[in-house]
């Protein structure tokens, strides 16, 4: 009996110290299992009143969004998520996945702390506050001849491409500019709150929290954007050097060092439209219904072997301009949405008849899709999100980029064989279109500028002239007359109010586009990647799914070297422009200058 009792003491002792050692593990699962539960229901409820305040900008739909921030802050940024998250990432026994949510825990509690609440509910009202003054700002323009007439960013935008009146294109611009001082102490304010509740979790500032999700410090950032920059140099110097003798004879003026911001066809110079004789791609859209942009946009994806989107896409989204006389006021910033993290996927735009919006049309269902594509049962709610941010814009500028090929346009009815373009034209405006303008200003001037901003942390009363020194510096641009302290022309960019610190998401998307781009061609396709269109080709699809499918639930360097055989190369964004390079240059004679 004795004997038995042992035996017995010693099987329940022993079921005791079994259960024991899985209940760290228990635990983790349970704690991870209810996280994401939490997340999903305060993302749709934070992330619909979000949507609200941006298709009707007011005091009732701001309020709404503070009060579901406030709500979203205050529940996944507790002390006690927060200590339990560090704890578990002590351990070493976890799996990827698992290490990759407690992550997410911190990155979202990092944005609005509940260690500090007061400092959180003021960010949250700020953030508010700055986009009714965003996007609720009304445009206007004094004309050369001293008339003052409401405007656009849309009306703004066709004049910069378009007209060839300097006196026209500078009041435009300035236009564009005049909403900035409006933004400037807000931002001031924004930048203050965000240092704070990022230094609170541990990081430099607002601008090292938002790089350390790529696993890099700010001086690791700022070193991959030097490095593409170098790169690009010879050719953007080449491009500058023609652009500016092309616009001065253009207009009849002297050739400058800098090119004045106004010659240039985009408000932040970003890109540079309309300089290429005999291309006129806005003609290729002209007439067309805005709704047909739309649904062709959604074509390429689907012939490509995507599903149709949900009926509720188009029901619930907003993707025109407003009409005259419109009592409510939206973001014209195109973006998209999801709203629940599953099938409640949206869009706002304003679309119109121009091949820019042909092409963003393109680009935001890109997004739209990876979404769809990563909704599904084995990615948690907390992953549901690019395998970093930048394989999001990647994926929608990819789509972007094959759309403007003549192949496709060919394809769908645009343009006819007939009436192809010059090649070596049609492939120098795609660089003026494309990431050699694009890439100065994105890990230039803008992701220099923020850096600049957040860790100094920058002077308010040096602002704008720290904007114009880069400006200047990696876009060999300037500003038609000096612009003083009293203007804060970076603050006209959207993203530096409410997307802040992340641009380099772009820089990175280049990078990453190009690569896979790169290898579609050679491994799928069997094309030259400056013709190559996707547009009925499934196994492109399919390959395309195995990228975007697990979310955030890879190692997205992992991801890149199986997509691709090799690790991201910053040299993909200037290897596949050197035809280019070569052809237009033997033709025009262009060089540095």
């Amino acid at each position: 009996m004795y004997l038995s009792r042992l035996l017995l003491l010693a099987a329940l002792l022993a079921a005791v110290a079994l259960t024991g050692c899985k209940q760290p593990a228990d635990d983790l699962d349970a704690f991870l299992a209810d996280y994401n539960v939490l997340y999903r229901d305060l993302w749709q409820r934070a992330e619909g009143a979000r949507w609200d305040a941006n298709v009707d900008v007011g005091e009732a739909t701001s309020a709404a969004r503070v009060a579901a921030e406030e709500e979203f802050a205050a529940r996944l940024g507790e002390a006690g998520l927060i200590a339990k998250a560090r704890a578990y990432l002590e351990r070493d026994d976890l799996t990827f996945v698992q290490r990759q949510q407690l992550k997410y825990v911190l990155l979202n509690a990092a944005k609005f702390p509940g260690t500090i609440p007061e400092v959180t509910s003021r960010l949250i009202r700020a953030e508010a506050a700055q986009n009714e003054r965003l996007f609720g700002y009304e445009f206007s323009v004094t004309l050369p001849d001293g008339t003052a007439r409401p405007t656009d960013s849309n009306e703004i935008t066709t004049k910069l491409a378009d007209s060839r009146d300097l006196a026209e294109r500078r009041a435009y611009w300035e236009a564009s500019k005049a909403i900035g001082p409006t933004l400037r102490d807000g931002l001031v304010e924004l930048r203050d709150l965000r240092n704070e509740t990022a230094r609170s979790m541990g990081h430099s500032s607002y601008f090292g929290m938002e790089v350390s999700e790529y696993g890099m410090t700010p001086a690791e950032m700022m070193a991959l954007m030097d490095e593409v920059l170098a790169g690009l140099r010879p050719l953007y110097e080449q491009l500058h050097c023609w652009a500016k003798h092309e616009l001065a004879a253009r207009y009849g003026e002297p050739v400058p060092a800098l090119i004045p911001a106004h010659w240039l066809g985009n408000k932040w110079a970003q890109d540079w439209p309309g300089i290429v004789a005999g291309v006129d791609l806005d003609a290729l859209v002209a007439g067309r219904d805005p709704r047909w942009m739309i649904e062709q946009a959604e074509r390429y994806y689907t012939s490509m072997g995507f599903e149709p989107l949900p009926a509720s896409f188009h029901a619930n989204s907003d993707l025109f301009a407003l009409p005259d006389g419109a009592t409510r006021t939206k973001n014209s910033h195109a973006s998209a949405w999801h709203i629940d993290l599953d099938r409640d996927v949206r869009s706002l735009m304003s679309v119109e008849p121009t091949f820019d919006w042909l092409q963003t049309t393109h680009h935001e269902l890109g997004h739209i899709y990876y979404y769809l594509s990563y909704s599904n049962p084995e990615v948690p709610f907390v992953l549901r999100t690019g395998a970093n941010r930048a394989f999001h814009e990647g994926v929608g500028t990819l789509i972007e980029l094959v759309a403007g090929q003549t192949a496709y346009l060919q394809e769908i009815g645009l343009m006819a064989a007939a009436d192809e373009p010059d090649r070596i034209s049609w492939l120098l405006n795609q660089a003026l279109l494309g990431p050699v303008t694009f890439l100065p200003f994105a890990c230039g001037t803008m992701t220099h500028w923020e850096h600049d901003f957040y860790e100094e942390p920058l002077a308010a009363d040096l602002m704008n002239a720290r904007w114009w020194e880069h400006v200047a510096r990696y876009q060999g641009v300037a500003p038609p007359a000096p612009r003083g302290e009293q203007w804060c022309d970076a603050a006209t960019k959207t993203h530096i109010n409410d997307d802040a610190a992340q641009y380099y998401d772009y820089a990175l998307s280049s990078v990453i586009l190009h690569q896979l781009h790169d290898h579609i061609c050679r491994e799928i396709l069997h094309r030259d990647p400056q013709t190559a269109t996707y547009y009925g080709n499934q196994e492109v699809g399919a390959y395309l799914r195995t990228i975007l499918e697990p979310g955030a639930t890879r190692d997205w360097r992992e991801l890149m070297r199986e997509a691709t055989g090799e690790d991201l190369s910053a040299a993909r964004c200037w290897r596949t422009s050197r035809r280019c390079r070569l052809g237009w240059r033997s033709r025009t004679g262009a060089g540095p200058s």
